[in-house]
């Protein structure tokens, strides 16, 4: 594989850990990204949007969303969405592995195994 790859995340997150062991484990080099210390800009998250839809970026299953206060969880748009995962980034579902324009979001192996097959 020619291409970077990069994860994003959050390290203490246990989704994160089997994601970053699977790639150990194939021997795939990647860059860690970590939304805690490093956050994520809109740009990124556009980006992303557009390849996937919000609704898929958006982790409405974790904590951090399901504390907010219901005015902020209901008639949610993109711009809404974004604006949420950008001041908290623990919305974003975890975890997103970009190599180059691929993306794929979320962690099962057979999807890793697929994923690698076709960058």
């Amino acid at each position: 594989m020619t291409q970077s790859v990069t994860l994003y995340g959050i390290k203490s997150c246990d989704t994160m850990r089997k994601a970053r062991a699977w790639l150990d484990e194939h021997g795939i080099a990647y860059v860690f990204h970590d939304y805690k210390s490093q956050g994520i800009d809109a740009v990124h998250l556009r980006k992303w949007i557009k390849q996937v839809g919000w609704e898929k970026l958006l982790n409405k299953a974790g904590t951090t969303f399901r504390k907010l206060p219901e005015a902020d969880k209901t008639n949610l748009t993109e711009e809404r969405a974004v604006a949420l995962m950008v001041a908290q980034p623990s919305m974003i579902k975890r975890p997103v592995l970009a190599a180059g324009d691929a993306l794929e979001v979320g962690f099962k192996p057979e999807a890793y195994e697929n994923f690698f097959s076709k960058v």
